[in-house]
């Protein structure tokens, strides 16, 4: 799948490896050429030099046939009207827009543009809202503040003792859908192919979990 950055700054640039890392094609835009330089060495993405809400860049960048579109430079208004050009003119469903004023973030996520704030800001934050999403949130006790989520891992994880991914990720497995059937003894069981976890975790942690299990685990862990 393609994906469009638009800034190329701390986060944008994680977000950028992150989607090129996970084998996606990937297009930033900046419109300083020296913010490129944040990108990894190894980056195999498009770096393109523009103004991010100008749709001859965007085109360029392969707006046409982006997924998903992230507008995180460092201008609450440069992101609000690119998010509004990729949604509104080129039909791009899965929008994410940096936006520090509370009472615009308010308006433009009842226009469909998730936004993330100063609380929230995060390169696996915003990955989660556009990227494709392979789980749900299936509970969420609100003053608690926990929520249990199903997850299908990334494969990568295959073989892994379920008492280690819970050692390494923080959280807890309730159980285990393994074709069908639900799997309650866990502390012998290793994750098989298919497998569907339901994760118990705090809710602030969620996205964590969630980004962890979704991709190839870190070896530096």
């Amino acid at each position: 799948m393609h994906f469009v950055v638009m800034g190329s700054g701390r986060v944008g640039s994680m977000v950028a490896a992150a989607l090129d890392e996970r084998g996606h094609s990937v297009a930033v835009i900046d419109i300083n050429s020296q913010a490129f330089r944040k990108l990894p060495e190894g980056f195999s993405g498009q770096r393109i030099k523009g103004i991010g809400f100008d749709r001859t860049v965007l085109k360029k960048a392969g707006i046409d046939e982006a997924y998903g579109f992230a507008a995180v430079s460092n201008g609450d208004n440069t992101n609000i009207i690119a998010a509004r050009v990729a949604r509104e003119t080129f039909g791009v469903k899965h929008v994410v827009a940096r936006i520090l004023d509370p009472r615009r973030a308010e308006v433009y996520e009842r226009l469909g543009i998730q936004t993330i704030g100063t609380a929230t800001w995060s390169s696996v934050q915003i990955l989660e809202r556009i990227l494709p999403d392979r789980s749900e949130a299936v509970y969420t006790d609100s003053q608690l503040g926990v929520c249990l989520a199903r997850i299908r891992p990334h494969n990568a994880w295959i073989g892994t003792a379920v008492h280690h991914l819970r050692e390494r990720l923080g959280c807890e497995v309730a159980y285990i859908d393994r074709q069908g059937r639900a799997l309650l003894d866990l502390d012998a069981l290793a994750i098989q192919p298919d497998d569907v976890l339901f994760v118990l975790t705090h809710k602030d942690r969620l996205a964590d979990v969630r980004y962890a299990l979704t991709r190839v685990p870190d070896t530096k862990e």
